[in-house]
């Protein structure tokens, strides 16, 4: 082992010493302004007060020091020693240095489907149980025991949290009452744009409720969602898959990886996978490839390099109408979904038009500093492009607005296409020190964010053979196999019955952020944590139809304060007050006009109290109360068209409940409970007024996945999902009833090489309302859907 000298050095090893001194030379170019402008912070927070006789520290390899830093339990082992003189704050005797020492599972403490700790909520790898937000983190196990398809699938056993339609093309959520198709992220990056995402390179998915603009800026007013992917962590992984099941469903993926030397690591995910689907001319393509290296030059930074290539083209479906009653339908007379007799299987839209094609291309570069001092730094960068493009045929317009007539002898089809491409650039820099003041200890995280995305926003409507944008369709045989011209309108009233100009903009963000929190730790049974976050939000955007160029700029400052009081190592009691923003561009930001020039930003004030226990070492229990306030949401301006009125708000109030990891040796469980008050309290239209109920959000959601090891060989699995009544949309009028969805899975692992499992979504093909996106287009759920996968190690 080498000897340590007081200023981190090694007093052996001058290749040692020279390797450092040159990553942290290139280390500091690529950090740049940033870095500079925090030393001073970390200077002066290392920096002793005058008088004051610090104890000597010793230094430990990296990994081994950070794995003391975010285990709870291990921090406090120190039982009658002096808290100065804990492992918490001053680090065992430096081991030997280990390329590559954890693993991705081992960092995080994950086992089967528990998690200990996530550097997702705070930027620091923290303990669950020290996280004053509700969250849940989806492992890789979990993922691949329930085998769904769809990215927002895996959340319908995530409590507050509702799967929106998202027009048929994009992943989409309702979480605390807040819908979003823009707070997605990838590796803490945001990843916004309108698209299906697969899971074949996640090595977990985390959903974070309730504001959280602190760490990831500007939205996420009811919650995320983040995908971190596998990663080359020298775990050597040779794994190949194959799949088939319902629907003509086949599937391919590997998975290889290992340490080439104590330097470099490699990792390639890649898939392939083509279906048809439950709906009538469904079907799906999509694709993968994803090579990340990870470099080490020296003992105390890494560098990780990745680049992925993703397309996704499936048919877009719309879902289908309502049924319009005699007298017309209102919030206190309302309807349900229409079904011709009964199939949920029917499509209502046009086999050879309905497209939704995504192909996005992003390179991550991620550089980790641990400067021996107490202060880590991580500085990441990812470029994104995204091209995207989605056609629907679907039902629309009319008197009825695309609903069912009451005799059930029309139904209106409308059409359109949109292309909503876009690029996106985010570096981000997080520091993190940890120190004294006093008897006081400090974990301050500080850093900044810059970003540029610009893209365009060009629809066009289509119109029917009959010269018009609608055409009349029989609801029993609804699907159209016509033509349809698509055509852009660019101004006013049109022949063909088009009122308002299509979307034509091409626009550009520059996003500025900084940020700081202070986690102060008065003793072990007691932390604050307080922070505020600053974002600059300039956007500008060209509307191609009238070639008038609009700018807004918005200065954003979203605090937040918790209090935890931990009776025990393994329980924790919170109540938290956070704030995020949204800018009146909306989500997706794609364009402003004269009217969304003017409003100030939606805001998201938050109030919570939880609680979290670590019942055993593998067993986590959560529980939150909350109290989330939505305002300044826009209305119209009935005396002047085209303008709004920042009046419409909503509340959100509810309780929540999860149990997650292993109750046994055998048994693992995931288990969520909600119970959520979604309602408008200020009108933001018309018809979406006091009283009313938020769109798709049941009062009541439980589910319930269990998995059961009977022996080396077998085990199996079972879940349950009970969705409680909602509406298709805020104004009350089309109610989605309540269902009971039963899922299950057997396993079985041959031998040290074969793995296989058999996975049956929808048991007793219950025919339900999964979701919706306006009053009609409402997506049936899937019926009984059988999967078959093998998996071999080599």
């Amino acid at each position: 082992m080498n000897s340590i000298a007081a200023d981190g050095e090694t007093l052996s090893g001058a290749g040692s010493v020279s390797r450092r001194k040159i990553a942290s030379s290139v280390l500091a170019a690529l950090m740049g302004s940033a870095a500079f402008l925090a030393a001073p912070q970390a200077l002066a927070q290392s920096a002793p007060a005058p008088g004051a006789t610090l104890p000597p520290v010793n230094v430990t390899a990296p990994e081994a020091q950070r794995h003391s830093n975010s285990s709870t339990t291990s921090r406090r082992s120190g039982g009658a020693r002096s808290r100065r003189t804990q492992t918490a704050r001053r680090p065992e005797p430096a081991a030997e240095p280990k390329a590559f020492a954890q693993s991705q599972d081992a960092r995080t403490g994950t086992v089967g489907y528990f998690t200990n700790s996530t550097s997702v909520a705070t930027k620091s790898n923290t303990p669950i149980v020290n996280i004053p937000q509700s969250l849940a983190v989806i492992t890789h196990e979990q993922i691949r025991d329930q085998n769904y398809q769809g990215l927002t699938d895996v959340t319908r056993y995530v409590p507050s949290v509702a799967v929106h339609q998202g027009e048929g093309n994009r992943d989409e959520l309702v979480i605390r009452g807040v819908d979003s198709s823009a707070n997605f992220f990838v590796n803490g990056f945001r990843d916004d744009v309108q698209y299906f995402r697969d899971m074949y390179n996640a090595q977990s998915i985390e959903v974070l409720k309730g504001p959280s603009a602190l760490t990831f800026g500007r939205g996420a007013g009811g919650g995320l969602l983040n995908r971190t992917l596998k990663e080359a962590d020298g775990r050597r992984i040779y794994e190949a898959t194959a799949q088939t099941g319902s629907w003509g469903d086949r599937r391919v993926s590997l998975d290889a990886g290992q340490a080439i030397n104590e330097n470099v690591a490699a990792r390639l995910n890649v898939f392939y996978e083509g279906s048809d689907a439950f709906r009538d001319f469904n079907h799906l393509e999509r694709y993968g490839i994803n090579p990340t290296v990870t470099l080490k030059p020296d003992d105390f930074t890494k560098v990780k390099l990745s680049y992925e290539y993703y397309h996704d083209g499936r048919t877009a479906d719309r879902g289908n109408p309502s049924q319009s009653l005699p007298g017309g339908v209102t919030r206190f007379n309302p309807t349900t979904p229409f079904a011709p007799n009964g199939n949920l299987q029917v499509f209502f839209g046009s086999p050879s038009l309905n497209t939704a094609q995504a192909t996005v291309q992003t390179g991550m570069a991620i550089i980790e500093h641990d400067f021996q001092n107490g202060l880590t730094v991580r500085n990441g960068t990812i470029a994104a492009d995204y091209k995207k493009f989605y056609q629907n045929v679907y039902p629309t317009g009319g008197p009825l607005a695309g609903a069912v007539n009451p005799a059930d002898t029309a139904v209106n089809l409308g059409a359109y296409q949109h292309t909503t491409n876009r690029d996106n650039v985010f570096n981000q820099t997080d520091f993190t020190y940890k120190g004294w003041t006093g008897p006081i200890a400090h974990t301050v995280g500080f850093g900044t964010e810059f970003g540029r995305q610009t893209g365009v926003d060009i629809r066009n409507t289509g119109v029917f053979p009959n010269g018009t944008n609608t055409i009349v369709q029989n609801p029993f045989a609804p699907t159209y196999f016509g033509p349809v011209n698509f055509v852009h309108h660019f101004t006013g009233v049109n022949a063909d019955g088009v009122t308002t100009p299509d979307s034509n903009s091409k626009y550009g963000l520059n996003v500025e952020s900084g940020y700081l929190r202070d986690t102060i730790e008065f003793s072990r049974a007691l932390q604050l944590i307080v922070g505020t976050r600053f974002d600059r939000f300039e956007m500008s955007a060209l509307d191609m139809n009238t070639n008038i160029n609009r700018n807004r700029t918005d200065n954003l400052v979203s605090p937040q304060a918790a209090l935890i009081v931990k009776p025990m190592e393994t329980m924790s009691v919170y109540t938290v007050y956070s704030i995020s923003y949204l800018p009146a561009s909306g989500d997706q930001f794609s364009s402003l006009n004269d009217g969304t020039l003017i409003l100030q930003p939606q805001k998201f004030e938050n109030t919570e109290v939880g609680m979290k226990w670590n019942i055993n070492p593998k067993l986590l229990f959560s529980t939150a109360i909350y109290n989330l306030n939505r305002t300044n949401q826009p209305i119209a301006d009935g005396n002047n068209p085209g303008f709004f009125l920042p009046s419409g708000s909503t509340l959100t109030r509810g309780f929540e409940a999860s149990l997650v990891g292993y109750v046994t040796d055998q048994w693992q469980s995931s288990l969520g409970y909600a119970y959520t008050d979604a309602k408008i309290t200020s009108a933001t239209s018309a018809t979406v007024v006091p009283g009313n109920r938020v769109q798709l959000v049941p009062y009541n959601q439980f589910a319930w996945w269990n998995k059961y090891q009977f022996n080396p060989t077998w085990a199996a699995a079972l879940g349950i999902i009970y969705f409680g009544d909602s509406f298709a949309s805020s104004d009350d009028t089309v109610r989605l009833p309540s269902f009971v969805r039963f899922d299950a899975g057997v396993y079985a692992t041959i031998d040290a090489n074969w793995r296989a499992q058999l996975t049956v979504e929808n048991i007793f093909n219950r025919g339900y309302w999964a979701s919706a996106d306006g009053n009609n287009n409402i997506s049936p759920g899937q019926g009984r859907t059988v999967r078959v996968q093998a998996s071999y190690r080599f």
